[in-house]
């Protein structure tokens, strides 16, 4: 019993580097993200697309790992800065398109709102550095 033991703790042990690892991937050295539209300082009055831009790396599905690839994630009024060590949160200000959207619907409320892109990879950290698009302010009347 004691040598299964000892073979799944050295087992595990092997494992946790390359689990480890699997965060913080740096993205392409040429690679862009930005917000096509809406632009910064829009007035939109009610709902509107959101259309996400990428230049140089490629999009995919959540849990596919391919080089120089990942999926948007919209950062609604976000201000705290990103830790590439934990995975990017999902809540009503950090908006996950894991299926490889490059648009969506967004609706908010009135008033003034900011919005940002981050690329995350397929198990949803953000690349190291992060690939961020500029931050843009909205007013949704």
């Amino acid at each position: 019993m004691k040598i299964v033991r000892l073979t799944i703790l050295a087992a595990a042990l092997v494992l946790l580097p390359s689990t480890a690892r699997a965060q913080g991937k740096p993205p392409a050295k040429d690679a862009l993200l930005y917000i096509i539209w809406p632009q910064n300082g829009a007035t939109i009055k009610g709902g509107f697309w959101c259309r996400f831009g990428l230049r140089n790396m490629g999009i995919t599905h959540a849990g596919e790992d391919f080089q120089n690839s990942g999926h948007h994630h919209l950062l609604i009024d976000v201000n705290e800065p990103l830790d590439v060590n934990e995975p990017i949160p999902q809540d009503k200000n950090h908006l996950h398109f894991g299926a490889g959207q490059t648009e969506a619907r967004i609706e908010l409320p009135s008033g003034k709102h900011t919005l940002q892109l981050v690329l995350g990879d397929a198990k949803h950290y953000p690349f190291n550095p992060p690939l961020v698009s500029q931050k843009i302010t909205i007013t949704i009347k």
